[in-house]
């Protein structure tokens, strides 16, 4: 789950990162109220969950409470990459001396936690590992060990950092993001730019900050930060029903048992030369409702005009999934065309029971290509 900045600076906060002062507005006339009791100049920054605010026009300083109001009015309604602003952070304006970027995220392919630092801040990340890899201090942190101080002193020597002040202070946000990962269950903690104002402070100017969903059942008052109305609402839809699934851009909904099969079916539909409208796990289960959840979502989906149910039977029986979905489609009216794929513990079953009671709009395929192709010209 993504927060957005003033989310993420709270929690920043609470783990002891320096972060500028502000106040949360949703009118021109909460953004005046919010600059009056700040006061001096203010930054007002558009809330939404992707990046390119500056660019698109959606962080603007502000002298005080009228032009606060006045950037208020220009930013709110702003659509900045397909996110519509609703909510802004007036924050207290900082001085910049410098600005670095240090982020803590979780590396997939090492299984470990990894720091990344650069001098180079206030620019996108991938920028500075394309132009100026030398300049980018990567270290991983060892989930048995935990974090040390020497990693710290690592990534602040790496980078180039001489002050001796800032040596300190850096070292101190270090070792403090480490706490705010492990102890929200991130999976990504990133502050571009930390800055350092004139008088030698170092802070957190921005702050970009993702939990882990799965664990959300551990952290409430996280999860209450939720913006629904921001969310996709098919993947909302999904999350009522429990149902796993992402949202993708094409024409062939997609539908398989188990996280590793479904993305090897979104991979096998892309290959066959069309392209995925969703990635859909059913789960370990083949019941009637579960088929059903699942296809009241993924039919949603104006794109969808075939849908591939690609199911291997493992402890499920296939049988028992060839039920499922044909109770699941006598409860349901659906006109798209379906393109089945069973495989695993009673395959053979499962395809006789779909080929004598099947609907004329499901069609089997034994194969996986086989079936992808099939759903690619259905689609078509």
């Amino acid at each position: 789950m993504d927060l957005y900045e003033h989310q993420g600076k709270e929690l920043f906060r609470q783990a002891g990162i320096p972060v500028s002062e502000g106040r949360l507005a949703t009118s021109p006339a909460e953004a005046r109220e919010a600059a009056e009791a700040l006061g001096g100049p203010v930054v007002v920054k558009a809330q939404v969950l992707t990046g390119g605010r500056g660019k698109a026009g959606g962080i603007k300083l502000a002298a005080g409470p009228d032009e606060a109001e006045a950037r208020a009015e220009e930013i709110l309604g702003l659509d900045i990459r397909g996110h519509v602003v609703r909510k802004l952070w007036i924050e207290r304006a900082s001085d910049i001396e410098k600005e670095y970027y240090l982020s803590l995220t979780f590396d997939r392919s090492a299984k470990r936690a990894l720091y990344m630092f650069t001098t180079q801040g206030g620019v996108e990340i991938e920028q500075v590992a394309e132009e100026s890899p030398d300049a980018l201090v990567r270290l991983h942190v060892d989930p048995l060990e935990g974090f040390r101080p020497w990693q710290a002193r690592r990534l602040v020597y790496g980078g180039g950092v001489t002050d001796p002040s800032e040596q300190k202070q850096i070292a101190a946000i270090v070792e403090r993001l480490y706490d705010a990962f492990v102890r929200f269950d991130a999976m990504l903690c990133e502050i571009n730019p930390l800055i350092v104002t004139p008088d030698g402070e170092v802070k957190a100017l921005d702050s970009k900050f993702t939990v882990d969903d799965n664990a959300l059942y551990r952290h409430p008052q996280i999860a209450e930060m939720r913006d629904v109305a921001a969310d996709d609402p098919l993947e909302s839809l999904a999350r009522e029903k429990q149902v796993t699934y992402v949202k993708l851009d094409g024409e062939v909904g997609v539908l398989g048992n188990g996280a590793g099969l479904t993305m090897s079916t979104v991979d096998v539909v892309t290959f066959a030369g069309g392209r995925p409208a969703n990635f859909c796990d059913l789960g370990g289960g083949g019941d009637a409702q579960g088929v059903v959840d699942a296809l009241s979502v993924i039919t949603r989906d104006p794109q969808v005009k075939a849908i591939f149910f690609n199911i291997f039977g493992g402890i499920t029986r296939c049988d028992e999934v060839a039920r499922g979905i044909l109770q699941a489609l006598s409860e349901m009216s659906l006109e798209l065309p379906i393109v089945v794929r069973l495989d695993g513990t009673n395959a053979e079953e499962g395809r006789r029971i779909l080929a004598e009671a099947a609907p004329p709009n499901l069609s089997v395929s034994p194969t996986m290509l086989e079936a992808a192709k099939r759903a690619v010209e259905l689609a078509a």
